[in-house]
């Protein structure tokens, strides 16, 4: 590149907030990735299904690794700021301090993550009202959305926590307010896991119905009453006491936020695939799953009508793409499970030892070792007797049944490492049904889906991304960035600046694809088969829950 076109590029900064850690990454117009940082966040696990983490911890962690990023980069060259994170519940007292979510009174332990499920019981009352805002989440509220967890709160630490309460976050919008000191929402943490509504906002029978009349108080000043699309600027821009934290030029543009798998979907989703001879290749954006995989999964699919299907939240309109409807499927645990799995097996220290031996990570070891032990013998053989249930947390989608467990058919007496391998197998096998399960269910009810679009930390696991082709029979596509997440946040950043006119425009001119993975029709028979008995491992887990809960 020439100095006088290198001196035209702009910059922009994504942040993304995971589960355990936070990553920025410094983004050129072009969608190429310059530099990236990581910081560890903390997580607490006071009790069972009790997660909670702190926003100072979450936004020094922010500060760290945006100055990282930045360094040697003239800042007034950055043109605009985007966050992304988790839809997990941040809770602050009137001077804008943390307060207490726990029994324990540990003010800094102030929000409920996305993957607590403390509320069970809330959420169960609030889908007894059958109230219509549920047509919304698939008919059934899930324990991970934030009115349960409101309602846990007011309930059980009222006096601590509740009446002391004045403003209620989700933590992407918590990210744009503490950069900019603006009170604004972004419409995608509100309309998806709040309940509000792009074209009439908030329902207050709905709050009065399950018990939190709180919220229609004062203009719905402790949840929100300004709303703007992501990608929006957020007012004021970047403060000069939070330019100062994150290493950037006051007045930065700051985008209205998204939740961390929404923004994985525009650094996906929008590609251009001319030229890539694709299913979807002519066909519209709509054509295409866009699946984010991290510790859990989400499942996103666009319509231009709205698209009403059981157990899978949504239609949202304008939540991730301006002027679509969005459709949210998804898998409590995914890269969560392997671990557990891979973890809790009594090969894993002689796992940890090979691996390090041979300098790789252990799900390279592991993949190298399936490698080994299959040999010449035919797809499926180690896994035709093993088959698991994913849902050692719950169903998200679509079954929408917190409740359901996990399942493992098929275990022997033995603790070697081979038998580690195969049950790593089996585990990646039941995701990938799980996301089959999810993607049938969206097509049944309208959607016409012909490829994935993956991205997220398992998507750098080739196994991984082959089974899910194979499982699907669909072509996986990968993007060229690996971190898709933070490129979607970039995106937001670049739209806040002005420097595309849309959402649209930016993602086409910023996403760009990388590796094919084609389904083996081979392996899809097999794994026809093991669907088949995928379905009936939950029919059974009921039938056994109807026995044990019979006379």
């Amino acid at each position: 590149m020439s100095n006088k076109m290198h001196e035209l590029v702009h910059y922009y900064v994504g942040i993304d907030v995971g589960s355990a850690s936070v990553r920025a990454a410094l983004v050129d117009q072009f969608g190429t990735v310059l530099a990236l940082a990581e910081q560890p966040i903390q997580i607490w696990e006071p009790q069972p299904h009790h997660y909670e983490q702190s926003s100072e911890d979450i936004w020094n962690a922010c500060c760290i690794v945006c100055k990282t990023v930045v360094q040697g980069i003239d800042i007034n060259r950055i043109r605009g700021l985007g966050f992304d994170a988790t839809c997990s519940l941040v809770v602050l007292d009137d001077q804008f301090r943390p307060l207490a979510v726990n029994v324990e009174g540990e003010h800094n332990r102030n929000i409920v993550m996305w993957m607590d499920h403390r509320a069970f019981s809330q959420a169960e009352r609030i889908n007894q009202t059958k109230h219509s805002v549920l047509d919304s989440v698939g008919g059934t509220m899930s324990v991970e959305m934030q009115p349960p967890k409101l309602l846990w709160i007011k309930e059980n630490l009222k006096e601590t926590c509740w009446k002391k309460a004045a403003h209620f976050f989700d933590l992407p919008d918590f990210l744009s307010w503490k950069a900019t000191s603006s009170l604004t929402r972004s419409l995608c943490t509100l309309v998806c896991k709040w309940t509000y509504k792009a074209d009439s906002g908030w329902d207050d029978i709905f709050w009065e119905l399950v018990g939190l009349e709180e919220f229609t108080k004062d203009g719905h000043a402790k949840i929100g009453n300004h709303v703007l699309s992501p990608g929006s600027p957020v007012e004021y821009g970047l403060s000069p006491e939070a330019a100062k934290d994150l290493g950037l030029s006051p007045g930065t543009a700051v985008a209205a936020s998204l939740i961390d798998a929404h923004a994985g979907g525009l650094g996906l989703i929008g590609a251009d695939v001319r030229g890539y001879s694709l299913p979807c290749e002519g066909q519209p954006i709509t054509s295409r799953l866009a699946l984010i995989c991290g510790t859990s999964s989400c499942h996103m699919a666009i319509s231009k009508t709205p698209i009403f299907v059981p157990g899978v939240w949504g239609p949202y309109y304008s939540a991730m793409v301006p002027g679509f409807w969005l459709n949210e499927g998804g898998q409590s645990a995914s890269g969560k499970l392997m671990n557990h799995i891979v973890q809790g097996h009594a090969a894993f220290s002689e796992l940890e030892v090979k691996a390090k031996s041979c300098g790789q990570n252990i799900y390279t070891y592991l993949n190298s070792h399936l490698e080994l032990i299959k040999g010449s013998l035919p797809a499926g053989s180690l896994t035709v007797d093993l088959h698991v249930w994913p849902d050692f947390h719950g169903n998200r989608s679509p079954l929408a049944d917190p409740a359901l467990k996990g399942m493992v058919v098929g275990l022997t007496l033995s603790n070697s490492l081979d038998n580690l391998c195969c049950l790593y197998l089996a585990t990646i096998e039941a995701i990938a049904l799980g996301t089959r399960h999810i993607l049938e269910t969206m097509q049944a009810a309208g959607h016409k889906i012909t490829s994935l679009f993956m991205c997220g930390g398992l998507s750098k696991n080739p196994l991984f991304v082959q089974i899910h082709s194979d499982v699907t029979g669909m072509p996986v596509v990968l993007s060229r960035e690996v971190e898709s997440v933070l490129v979607g946040s970039a995106i937001l950043g670049a739209c806040a600046s002005g420097d595309f006119s849309s959402i649209q425009e930016a993602m086409e001119k910023m996403v760009k694809l990388g590796n094919i993975f084609l389904p083996n029709m081979e392996n899809k028979r097999f794994y026809d088969k093991k669907y088949q008995v995928f379905l009936k491992l939950v029919d059974h887990q009921r039938e056994y829950k109807t026995i044990m809960e019979g006379p």
